[in-house]
């Protein structure tokens, strides 16, 4: 690395690459990506795989991921309009750790569920039991 290059830290808060990774750890991001790691959806194929993500936060984020290079938006020239939504090489980087991380939460949802059970059964601090 040379003297001029900037040194990235997702730990600064000035640095970009926290608002990279904000966005990358945004739940609806990642089920989108999750999604789209079997090929290109159109919209309607998209808001159906991601169950509970309205149109518009749907439209928006898939706006920001075409804007940070995630996704690609291939409009084709037919009636009536099809559009297809899809990884970039760049979102495609993102495929193995994001669906890592949707199969851990799968697979670990009852130890979260226990623990959390487990915590709100503990007496509240200040109170006598």
């Amino acid at each position: 690395m040379s003297l001029n290059e900037p040194v990235w830290n997702v730990m600064v808060s000035t640095c970009p690459s926290r608002t990279s990774l904000a966005k990358i750890a945004n739940k609806w991001t990642a089920m989108i990506v999750i999604a789209l790691s079997g090929g290109p959806l159109r919209f309607g194929e998209l808001r159906e795989a991601v169950d509970g993500i309205s149109g518009k936060v749907l439209a928006d984020t898939l706006r920001d991921l075409e804007r940070d290079g995630i996704v690609s938006r291939t409009a084709y020239d037919q009636m009536p309009p099809r559009v297809e939504y899809e990884l970039t090489p760049l979102g495609g980087t993102l495929r193995e750790p994001l669906t890592a991380l949707g199969r851990w939460a799968e697979q670990h949802i009852e130890d979260v569920m226990s623990a959390r059970d487990a915590y709100d059964e503990r007496p509240t601090p200040g109170t006598l039991t």
